[in-house]
């Protein structure tokens, strides 16, 4: 029987993933909770279509912490998605495809995303 050097256990804690690969997981990690923020979106208008009387209840409920954790959470999911989409898009036609501007740009999404998620939480 022949030995390889082969890791027979892969310990995903260790694994360093290039910084294209965290925009490009983000973007799909993204994805998911803007699909799951749904119903809560439908939610919110739903209630301030309903007028004042039903819409502060649900205002104040965002000012909690865990409200205030659920809106840092969907303005990261929201800019993220939108800024790693227009980077594979621009990717997809050969724009900033090459190592450099491709490591550029996802760190330009992540800090973009990661600013706009922190101004919705001092907000």
């Amino acid at each position: 029987m022949q030995r390889t050097d082969r890791p027979t256990f892969l310990n995903f804690a260790r694994l360093r993933f290039p910084v294209g690969a965290v925009a490009s997981i983000g973007h799909r990690i993204s994805g998911v909770l803007l699909v799951c923020a749904l119903p809560f979106a439908i939610l919110a208008l739903e209630h301030s279509l309903a007028g004042d009387a039903a819409f502060v209840p649900f205002l104040e409920k965002l000012q909690s912490p865990a409200g205030r954790i659920a809106l840092f959470v969907a303005a990261w999911a929201a800019a993220h998605h939108l800024f790693a989409g227009i980077r594979h898009l621009l990717m997809d036609i050969g724009v900033g495809s090459e190592l450099r501007p491709a490591r550029a740009s996802a760190y330009a999404v992540l800090g973009a995303a990661a600013l706009i998620a922190a101004a919705a939480l001092l907000a």
